[in-house]
């Protein structure tokens, strides 16, 4: 596992004085019972740095001497994976301990998302401050941008940075503000203080001053607290297009802009390390550096690099989730040591708890404890398997050197002519076959071997199936027992609504998109109200198409008025109907079509939910009857113009 002899367990803890300890204290809080101050932990983590883009692993065209010494005096780790190769879920998953899919974090969130990180998850900033731990996250959140999902609700006595990624502000690539496009519907870019926005990131100038920003605010917080334990989550927005560098380190590499970025970057991190050494606490602090996912590549000259992995961001391949990843902790890992086996992000919370003493969250993680690995225990390898997730996804697993990859569609890189200085390139969209690959004697995953293997296929396929019982898997549209809500943001409203059609009849109704099922026509009469989370399955959704429903409410009553309660958050080009028509009728046969209700789309930026209502009249009504109008194309002045937009419903509401 190693390249050089390390301790075994005992040895270890013979040099650290804690083998009496040991016997009677579980784990490694012998460890940190025995030392003189608890360890620190500060946790760096690139945004789309590349397996290759360091020079330990590979670097061409530009130097990383400061992460080189972190290699050199800790552990670098050559199969270490970011549980998915995307914004959001990756770090829902390392903050937390667990895969994405468990705490219903997919994909990268907008700054449309009406949901964050739930509220009842265990960061490690929780865990830590639990202990007396100073906590701090300093740069790119991306776990939910209203106030009730940001840093300092889940656990950071302080936060400076972006809430969501570098490139989701209505800027185009070439820097110039955007008027129109997909690009246009962002709001500008907030950079938040605790919780408040204080400025806008208006410019590429103002992404040139955001590393070094970061880094001064990250010394800063090692210098005011260098006197007790403390928990540092430095979350670069860099190497994230679009790129950022400032003057001092412009032009300094060869590979160009991105070289430039990656060297700024390296410098970040000595000035946390020389931060450690000047308070005289580098000793006592468990160094933690890693990316969120592989390189975006499309982006040319702009996109990292994956050495001989297949892929990049954005895919279940190697080069999507696999990442470099660098730990030090003085006289605990061994210097210059590299391991060999499985580990991943996941596995940092319960790694750290097992360090600082720190109890675990009552629910279930799926992170593991790699101490065990960290001080080169002979034989160790607490990981056994890793699960690929993607948006919600089950697209590979694997076992020791063995991945299954099942049929899926998916982005790639490949046949494809990426972009260059700043600008994207497009993705093909190729439907992989399964396939079994042997990682150790095929990292690139070239060769199916699934034919010479069918004992591995099997247990494998068992392996995936058990993940899909435990956390679902949308390719097989399984939905997992263990799968916990994310945070969602409400809408000043409750959450149901009495009303003389709970409980009725659906006739008949138009079938809700296969993407957003909810839960089937019977939601329409439920009583129950979605949130501002269009996918926390109350909504019925429309893409497009007109909705069309009846209900028999069983007898004859007078009714005031009859409504729809539908939802609007144009950003996510979620609209209210252009135009909704009810009917009514005492018998089914004879029908009072009631005032029809206009509502011509316009601008409006609010997340909300409105129920579309209009007088009954005079006479009994037992059914009901209602026509919405879809957008079978946005109107101009929406950033989707001309493509079809959506109609959420979550209730047919009938008022005495």
């Amino acid at each position: 596992m190693q390249d050089h002899t390390v301790p075994s367990r005992r040895t270890f803890l013979v040099r650290t004085g804690t083998a009496g300890l040991a016997m009677a204290t579980p784990g490694w809080l012998a460890a940190c019972m025995a030392r003189s101050r608890p360890t620190n932990v500060v946790l760096i983590f690139a945004d789309d740095q590349g397996y290759a883009d360091v020079g330990s692993y590979g670097a061409v065209g530009f130097t990383t001497p400061h992460l080189d010494r972190l290699a050199d005096e800790g552990m670098r780790f050559t199969d270490f994976y970011a549980s998915e190769g995307v914004c959001s879920a990756s770090r829902a998953s390392l903050l937390t301990g667990c895969y994405a899919p468990r705490v219903s974090i997919f994909g990268a969130l907008t700054p449309a998302a009406q949901v964050g990180l739930n509220p009842d998850e265990v960061t490690i900033a929780e865990l830590l401050k639990s202990l007396g731990y100073a906590t701090a996250a300093v740069g790119k959140w991306h776990l939910g941008h209203l106030p009730e999902f940001l840093p300092l609700q889940h656990g950071f006595d302080e936060y400076f940075g972006l809430p969501y990624s570098n490139d989701m502000w209505p800027v185009d690539f070439d820097g110039v503000a955007v008027t129109e496009g997909s690009l246009s519907g962002y709001p500008p870019l907030p950079l938040i203080e605790g919780d408040e926005a204080i400025e806008t990131v208006d410019e590429l100038a103002d992404q040139d001053r955001l590393t070094v920003r970061y880094t001064e605010r990250a010394v800063d917080f090692i210098d005011r607290n260098g006197d007790r334990p403390f928990f540092l989550y430095l979350a670069h927005s860099m190497p994230h297009v679009p790129l950022g560098v400032s003057d001092a380190f412009r032009s300094s590499s060869e590979q160009g802009l991105y070289g430039d970025v990656m060297q700024e970057m390296d410098w970040s991190t000595g000035q946390v390390l020389d931060a450690l050494d000047r308070n005289g606490v580098s000793d006592d602090t468990l160094v933690i550096f890693t990316s969120d996912n592989g390189p975006w590549l499309n982006f040319g000259n702009h996109g990292g690099s994956t050495g001989p992995l297949r892929e990049g961001k954005g895919t279940a391949f190697e080069g999507g989730p696999r990442v470099p990843a660098i730990m030090r902790w003085p006289g605990r890992i061994p210097a210059g040591s590299v391991c060999d086996r499985l580990a991943s992000t996941v596995d940092v919370l319960p790694t750290v708890a097992a360090i600082t003493g720190a109890t675990l969250p009552d629910h279930a993680i799926d992170g593991v404890d790699i101490l065990s690995l960290l001080i080169g225990e002979e034989g160790a390898a607490p990981r056994n398997d890793f699960l690929y997730y993607y948006t919600g996804e089950l697209r590979a697993v694997r076992e020791g050197r063995w991945k299954r990859v099942f049929e899926h569609r998916t982005r790639s890189y490949v046949g494809v002519e990426p972009g260059m200085d700043g600008h994207p390139g497009p993705y093909a969209f190729p439907t992989v076959a399964a396939a079994l690959y042997d990682l150790e004697a095929d990292v690139g995953e070239s060769i199916d071997v699934s034919g010479d293997h069918p004992d591995v296929v099997a247990r494998l396929d068992a392996l995936a199936e058990e993940a899909r019982r435990r956390l679902g898997d949308r390719l097989t549209q399984r939905v997992g027992n263990e799968v916990r809500p994310p945070g969602r943001h409400g809408l000043d409203r409750v959450d149901s609504l009495q009303h003389e059609a709970v409980g009725a009849r659906v006739v008949s109704a138009t079938r809700s998109d296969p993407r957003y099922p909810g839960a089937g026509p019977d939601a329409l009469v439920d009583g129950g109200v979605g949130s501002g989370d269009f996918r926390d399955g109350r909504w019925l959704a429309y893409d497009g198409v007109d909705f069309e429903a009846m209900l028999d409410l069983g007898s004859a009553r007078r009714l005031s008025r009859v409504g729809l309660d539908c939802l609007q958050n144009q950003a996510a080009w979620i609209l209210l109907p252009r135009r909704v028509v009810f009917a009514v009728s005492d018998d089914g046969e004879q029908w009072r079509e009631l005032t029809p209700i206009h509502r011509p789309p316009q601008p409006d930026d609010a997340v909300r939910a409105e129920l579309l209502a209009v007088d009954v009249g005079e006479g009994p009504v037992r059914y009901v009857r209602v026509r919405a109008s879809g957008h079978d194309a946005l109107p101009s002045w929406h950033p989707g113009s001309g493509i079809s937009g959506w109609v959420f419903i979550d209730e047919v509401v009938a008022l005495v």
